[in-house]
C-alpha cells in the first residue's frame, strides 16, 4: 500500500464543509484557532482573497482555484485586501450548509470553508509532519498534473452539492471534505516545491521507496544500511537528506508510526500491551512501555484506561460543529 494510504489507515481524518461565503467587497473573515486536531481549510471558488501573515510577514494572495490548508490550526485574518471597513456579514441556513453573505457592492468572493478533524494523539504527529501553511492550485496556471485536475473536480463537485438541497447532501459534502485533504497532500507531494516535511520527502523520487517501507513494515527492525540500500544512498547521504527534507531522522518517523499504531491498538481491550509491544516492532515490553510513555506522556495502562473511560468521546469534534469564523 502506498504511504499516503497506510497514513489515512492508521489515522483517519473526518471533513466537514462549514459554510459558503458569498461576500462584496470590503469583507473580512477573522477565525481560530478551532478546536483541538482541527485543520481549516479554504477553498476559493471566485474572486481573490488575502491571507494575513500572523508574524507580520507579506500577505499572501489566494486567487480561485487556490486551496488553503492550515494544519498548524492558528488565528487567521482573510480579507478582500482593499483596507476598507468590513461590511457585516449575515448567515442563513440551508438544508445542508449554512450560508454567508455581507452587503458588499465590491469584487465578489465565493468560497468554501470547512476544517478536517484528525482525533489525538494522531494529529500531534500529523502538525509535526505538514506544513503551518499549505497551499496548492487545483485549476488554472501552468499546472495540468491528474492530481490538480482530480481535485478540480472534486471541488466543482462540492460546489455543486451547496448549490441544491440533495436528499443526502450534508453526508455527501462532509465525505468530498475528507476527500480533498488527500487529494490535496498528493498534489503538493508532487510539486517541485514541496514543504519540508513528508510531503518533501514522497516527492523526492529516491527517497520515496523508504517512506513507503517504513510505512508498510513498522514492526522491521529498519537498520539505517538497510533503508539506505533501498534508495541507492550511502548511510550518511540518507541521513543528510531525510533531516533537510523531514526535518527528522528516518528512525524518529518510524517511531512516531509505531507509536501511532500502538496507540490504535490499545483501544482493543482483548489485546495484551505485550502483543501491542510484538505487533509495532518492540521484541521487550519494557522497551516499548519506555517507549510509549516517553512519546505519549502516559504508560500504555493510563492510554488505554483513559480511551476506555472516554468511549465515544475520545474525538468529541468528530460529529459535532466547529466554531464558526468570526465574520466582520
Amino acid at each position: 500500500m502506498d504511504w499516503l494510504s497506510r497514513l489515512f489507515e492508521m489515522m483517519p481524518v473526518h471533513g466537514r464543509l462549514d459554510l459558503r461565503c458569498f461576500y462584496g467587497a470590503p469583507w473580512q473573515i477573522d477565525q481560530g484557532p478551532a478546536e483541538a486536531g482541527a485543520i481549516p481549510y479554504h477553498a476559493v471558488l471566485a474572486g481573490a482573497a488575502v491571507l494575513e501573515d500572523p508574524a507580520g510577514g507579506r500577505p499572501l494572495r489566494l486567487e480561485a482555484g487556490d486551496i488553503l490548508l492550515l494544519p498548524g490550526n492558528p488565528r487567521h485574518v482573510l480579507h478582500d485586501g482593499g483596507g476598507a471597513k468590513p461590511k457585516p456579514a449575515h448567515n442563513r441556513q440551508s438544508l445542508n450548509l449554512l450560508i454567508s453573505e455581507n452587503g458588499g457592492k465590491g469584487e465578489a468572493l465565493d468560497m468554501l470553508c470547512g476544517h478536517f478533524v484528525i482525533a489525538p494523539p494522531h494529529d500531534h504527529l500529523m502538525q509535526n509532519y505538514l506544513p503551518p501553511r499549505l497551499v496548492v492550485r487545483a485549476a488554472g496556471g501552468e499546472t495540468h498534473s491528474g492530481a490538480a485536475m482530480q481535485l478540480s473536480a472534486l471541488v466543482a463537485l462540492m460546489r455543486g452539492e451547496t448549490e441544491a438541497d440533495h436528499l443526502g447532501g450534508r453526508a455527501m459534502l462532509n465525505a468530498l471534505s475528507a476527500a480533498m485533504f488527500a487529494l490535496v497532500l498528493r498534489l503538493a507531494s508532487e510539486t517541485q516545491d514541496a514543504p519540508t516535511g513528508l510531503l518533501a520527502l514522497a516527492g523526492h523520487p529516491r527517497l520515496a521507496p523508504v517512506l513507503a517501507a517504513l510505512f508498510n513494515e513498522p514492526a522491521r527492525a529498519w537498520s539505517l544500511p538497510e533503508l539506505a540500500k533501498l534508495c541507492h544512498m550511502s548511510r550518511a547521504t540518507l541521513a543528510r537528506q531525510f533531516q533537510e527534507k523531514l526535518g527528522r531522522s528516518a528512525s524518529e518517523l518510524l517511531t512516531d508510526i509505531r507509536m501511532a499504531l500502538a496507540a490504535n491498538a490499545l483501544k482493543n481491550p482483548s489485546m495484551s500491551t505485550g502483543a501491542v509491544a510484538e505487533t509495532v516492532g518492540y521484541q521487550s515490553e519494557a522497551a516499548f512501555q519506555r517507549a510509549f510513555k516517553s512519546h505519549m506522556g502516559l504508560t500504555p495502562a493510563q492510554w488505554r484506561k483513559a480511551q476506555a473511560a472516554a468511549g465515544d468521546d475520545a474525538s468529541p469534534h468528530e460529529h459535532g460543529d466547529s466554531k464558526m469564523p468570526h465574520l466582520a
